[in-house]
């Protein structure tokens, strides 16, 4: 039987882990907090994101918990229209989704074949008589592969690939999801989701599930994404929660009424950077970076998540192969040439996005402003397509 080590469990990092088990192997997942802890508010996961999901297996699960985003618009604070909101079809549509509950499927799917070890921090990464290995000091772990998903700061990514950095994208991130029995009812007429830029400032919105569907629970609600210029902020949340508020104060509704409806345990912030460079290969010595720890990139379009469920299903295509007919090294081979141009291809229309979404300065809003009503649809509708044309590829796909 094959065996598998895989560092992180994160979404990409639990997808990947679940994906070998299902295909036969035998999957130790080491993870470095004292449990398996789901991510806090929500994520949006676009059209590839969801056929990832669907290739890994998980689509059943994501019909019962994802919500459609309807077309969304792009405003400026005063409310005055860049962009209007054009027609779409639900295959061309994201989901938008609780974490938990993204953590909930991916736990379901995990089988008898993984054995969780939490509390480990891996350090160091030493291969052991040939074999793929990594320890914290005091264990070695070693099998027939080991897979690296252990975030844009990915301390065994550091060892494997010195040269590549995470480089500060200049934003703070912050996200939260208000629970309905919290969220303002809104006036007629005014949209719940959409996004408006400012000065370099960002707001995204969305509803997850509908009011009322979702009980007494608090996994359904309100989301918002909100970027500002400048670094992580180190203060409590409650101080966080005040800034943002001033920093937001005077755009349109119900962005307000949305941060003053949420509270300081709902925020969580969130860095936002890009390897630089990326790694030479995403296969280094045998072991496989995966997700972040591969490729972090700006937040621009919103990719992360869906980047790293396309490694778990190219990973899982290509390795479900690999008895009797090829091996390992012949997969590993095979997955970073598909997966470098595809994230290549990903990093250069999100920095195009990020000088068209978020520009600072008054003159640089300007043009960006005029830009959107003529060239920039065009260029960010190119964006869109470029990330949602994936679909799930083995040793007979291109791209």
């Amino acid at each position: 039987m094959r065996t598998a080590v895989v560092v992180g469990a994160g979404i990409g990092g639990l997808a990947v882990s679940g994906a070998l088990a299902r295909i036969g192997w035998q999957v130790t997942l080491i993870e470095k907090e004292d449990r398996l802890r789901p991510g806090r508010a929500a994520l949006i996961l676009w059209p590839n994101g969801v056929r990832a999901l669907r290739a890994l297996g998980l689509g059943a699960g994501l019909d019962g918990i994802g919500t459609l985003v309807p077309p969304l618009g792009v405003q400026r604070p005063d409310g005055q229209w860049l962009l209007q909101p054009g027609p779409a079809t639900p295959a061309d549509r994201p989901v938008v989704v609780h974490r938990e509950d993204l953590h909930d499927a991916f736990i379901a799917g995990l089988g008898d074949r993984v054995e969780v070890r939490t509390g480990i921090a891996i350090r160091d990464a030493r291969p052991v008589e040939g074999h793929p290995a990594v320890t914290d000091g005091r264990h070695t772990f070693e099998a027939d592969l080991v897979v690296v998903a252990d975030g844009a700061a990915s301390p065994t990514r550091r060892r494997l690939a010195p040269a590549t950095t995470l480089t500060s994208a200049g934003f703070a991130a912050w996200r939260a999801v208000i629970p309905w029995y919290r969220a303002p009812e809104l006036p007629r007429g005014v949209p719940l989701g959409g996004e408006t830029l400012g000065a370099g400032h960002r707001f995204i919105s969305a509803s997850l599930g509908d009011r009322g569907s979702s009980g007494g629970s608090t996994r359904g609600g309100i989301y918002w994404v909100a970027t500002v210029p400048g670094a992580p902020r180190p203060e409590p949340a409650e101080t966080q929660l005040t800034l943002l508020r001033r920093w937001f104060a005077g755009w349109h509704a119900p962005i307000p009424a949305l941060l003053a409806a949420t509270a300081a345990e709902d925020l969580v912030q969130d860095s936002v950077g890009e390897l630089n460079p990326l790694p030479p290969t995403f296969v280094p010595h045998g072991y496989v970076l995966l997700g972040d720890a591969a490729h972090a990139m700006t937040h621009h379009l919103g990719q992360g998540a869906c980047l790293a469920l396309e490694d778990a299903a190219t990973l899982q295509a290509l390795l479900a192969d690999t008895i009797p007919s090829r091996t390992i090294e012949e997969a590993l081979t095979r997955y970073d040439e598909l997966r470098r141009p595809r994230v290549l291809r990903m990093l250069a229309h999100s920095r195009r996005a990020g000088s068209v979404l978020q520009p600072r300065g008054r003159l640089a809003v300007r043009a960006r402003d005029v830009a959107l009503g003529r060239l920039a649809p065009k260029m960010l509708e190119r964006a869109a397509a470029a990330a949602s044309d994936w679909q799930p590829s083995g040793w007979g796909a291109s791209h």
